[in-house]
């Protein structure tokens, strides 16, 4: 599996977006690629900003900040 439209199809079936799928859809990015990718790739952006898909690495990152808060109210 190596179209951006391809990798989209089956994130948007499973509702979720691992950072291996988004690390490959950055590297497909970077090179040439059609308007069915292109339009593909907007598609997963508009659902993961719906919330229909969710982003492994935004999800880390809400953990990391929820933790980084309860750390600082911890401290004296």
């Amino acid at each position: 599996m190596n179209r951006i439209s391809e990798i989209v199809q089956n994130t948007l079936k499973a509702g979720y977006l691992p950072m291996e799928t988004e690390y490959q859809l950055q590297r497909l990015l970077d090179r040439k690629y059609g308007l069915e990718d292109f339009q593909a790739f907007m598609e997963l952006q508009w659902a993961v900003m719906d919330g229909k898909v969710k982003q492994e690495s935004l999800e880390l990152g809400r953990q990391w900040l929820a933790k980084d808060k309860l750390n600082a109210l911890a401290l004296p």
